[in-house]
């Protein structure tokens, strides 16, 4: 079952002379429980896809769907990501006031969740990506790897049927990148949606399908099954 539909998506930013075509007409479906990687060289719209396939932008053109809903439909785009759309941001975002721990229970308390609760479910995804340890530090106390990692367990704590990273291996040695891609692959198994982008063909070898952007249009998809590769524009 389809659980992201982008149907000929297209972003703008500016006007005129300056506008600047992020995206042109994209089209990609994304079934339940499938990892797909985004692949394409700086400036090709993996940035943008993801943003609009999370509901963080809106496309010029186009409309986008998330488990069915169309999201230009949606009044509170906030709670909806909040409940089912994981998000590891490029520059991770972490709150700098708040512990590891902290900032990984944030959604859930602010979904409603009880503190000791949103803890204890913030201490087993911190666990899941080897972090139990990082739990009270602050993010200027830890490394880049180890802030990745508390990111990326922020995106996987509560429900998330739908897990958005953007080059979240970035700041990560090999091994601790494959772990990562390890969970990842482990969240697809058991149902949840991920878009991935990376610039790693050995992360991207993870994924159920790759997509190649080139100026803000699919330009080739792999289905990494059977490895055929299929060209799209």
């Amino acid at each position: 079952m389809t659980f992201v539909r982008l149907a000929e998506v297209a972003r703008i930013h500016g006007e005129g002379a300056t506008a600047v075509h992020a995206l042109k007409g994209v089209s990609l479906e994304i079934g339940e429980g499938e990892l797909v990687a985004v692949m394409g060289p700086s400036g090709s719209g993996k940035s943008t896809l993801l943003n609009l396939a999370g509901g963080l932008d809106r496309p010029t053109s186009g409309t986008v769907h998330i488990g069915g809903r169309d999201l230009a439909a949606v009044r509170d785009l906030a709670a909806l990501r909040r409940r089912s759309v994981g998000y590891v941001f490029q520059d991770l975002n972490l709150i700098t006031s708040l512990t590891a721990v902290e900032n990984v229970m944030l959604p859930r308390e602010l979904d409603g969740v009880r503190s000791r609760l949103a803890r204890q479910e913030a201490m087993a995804v911190l666990a899941e990506v080897d972090g139990a340890d990082l739990a009270d530090r602050f993010p200027e106390e830890l490394s880049g790897g180890q802030r990745q990692r508390v990111a990326i367990a922020r995106a996987l704590v509560g429900d998330r049927r739908l897990l958005l990273a953007d080059e979240p291996t970035g700041a990560l040695d090999t091994r601790t990148g494959d772990e990562i891609l390890q969970t990842l692959r482990a969240r697809c198994d058991a149902g949840v949606t991920v878009l991935l982008v990376t610039h790693e063909p050995r992360y991207a070898a993870w994924a159920d399908r790759v997509v190649f952007l080139r100026d803000g249009m699919i330009a080739d998809t792999t289905d990494t099954t059977d490895t055929t590769s299929v060209r799209s524009a």
